[in-house]
């Protein structure tokens, strides 16, 4: 089956190798054999064989990829994350594609796995944002699930989500309400962005499903939290960092958004080390 990312992978290629990689087919002959290993730099969570797995098979489908680590498990510094053989040409051209896919998916995975750990013994969970690298969404919202957080919606199709400049250009959060109630299906949950305790109020009163607090302290979010009575769902969002989550989540919200985990989140240092076959 191909995967939706695909071509994703076809146009990072294309734009690396363009008409041909002049260093690799000067230098190794075509028919010689190569084995390699993907290892860990520092301490991570693998995220991205699948991906690294797609990167060869369209370089050269000889190739062959053994994970050692399974996806989602934690890499020390050495740990060898998987073994690669094949065709040495193919290895070395698809190589600097693989490991930044691998990197960039590893860092938010590990990220992820982080946030989520500072979390544990409260009832709140870590949803991932929109923020994320043009092009990128599926395969790094797939590392927030592999880390243990959780996906927010995955685009502008996927759910109701009113914002403030949603907010000031319908007339406030009850109009913006009810004329979001008349344009979508009973089975669309619709969720409003709240700066203020009145703002809180008024969603309750107007029906929302979900309220977005938006930076917000930790005392006023108690109070909102007191406000909805669990009447809705509560997402907490803006400026999350790993020093201040873990007092959010003490509020008692349900969700809390991290656009840090993808936009933010950096990369895995990964090698891959070649050796030639005999």
């Amino acid at each position: 089956m191909i995967p939706p990312w695909s071509d994703l992978i076809k146009n990072a290629l294309a734009e690396d190798i363009g008409r041909g990689d002049l260093t690799t087919n000067a230098l190794v002959d075509a028919g010689l054999r190569a084995h390699a290993i993907l290892v860990a730099k520092e301490e991570l969570v693998v995220c991205g064989l699948p991906v690294v797995a797609e990167v060869f098979r369209q370089v050269d489908s000889r190739i062959r990829i053994m994970p050692v680590l399974q996806e989602g498990s934690g890499a020390q510094p050495g740990n060898t994350i998987c073994n690669i053989e094949g065709p040495a040409r193919g290895i070395l051209t698809g190589e600097r594609v693989a490991l930044n896919f691998f990197q960039n998916l590893s860092g938010v995975a590990t990220t992820s796995r982080r946030f989520v750990e500072l979390l544990e013994g409260t009832n709140a969970r870590i949803v991932d944002t929109r923020k994320t690298t043009p092009g990128m969404r599926l395969l790094q919202k797939y590392a927030v699930r592999v880390g243990g957080a959780y996906n927010h919606r995955m685009g502008l199709d996927d759910g109701v989500l009113i914002k403030d400049n949603h907010i000031a250009l319908a007339g406030g959060v009850t109009e913006a309400i009810r004329r979001m109630r008349d344009a979508v299906s009973h089975l669309h949950r619709i969720e409003v962005e709240c700066s203020t305790l009145d703002e809180v109020q008024d969603a309750l009163d107007a029906g929302a499903d979900v309220i977005l607090l938006d930076n917000m302290n930790v005392e006023t979010l108690r109070t909102a939290v007191g406000l909805a009575g669990n009447r809705v769902l509560l997402e907490a969002s803006g400026n999350m960092t790993m020093e201040t989550v873990r007092q959010v989540a003490e509020t008692g919200v349900h969700m809390i958004s991290v656009g840090f985990l993808t936009h933010s989140a950096g990369s895995r240092d990964v090698s891959l080390r070649i050796s030639f076959e005999k």
